[in-house]
């Protein structure tokens, strides 16, 4: 079994260092899980591994309606009056909500 972890270590390091596995948010997807993984052992860290790393990002967090006043106060910057009045209705009716 030692031999097993052994290698693990070793294939998980190649991977790590490998260029193709340069990108940040799957090394950083890596670390979180190891982190979650703690002291996990055996069949059953590699088994949370497979799951906390195929695992989806959670969703994110929908837009504030402050944040949406000011993606809407940015984008009516040029209105005036009766035109801002109407574009700041729809727009924050309309905003997307992330």
């Amino acid at each position: 079994m030692k031999i097993r972890s052994a290698i693990a270590t070793l294939v998980l390091g190649a991977v790590l260092v490998s260029p193709a596995f340069a990108e940040n948010s799957q090394q950083t997807k890596m670390a979180d899980c190891n982190k979650q993984a703690g002291d996990k052992k055996g069949d059953e860290r590699k088994a949370f591994m497979q799951t906390c790393l195929s695992a989806k990002p959670a969703a994110a967090a929908p837009m504030s309606q402050q944040d949406k006043m000011k993606m809407c106060n940015k984008q009516a910057a040029d209105k005036k009056g009766d035109e801002r009045k109407a574009f700041m209705k729809t727009c924050l009716s309309s905003a997307p909500a992330n």
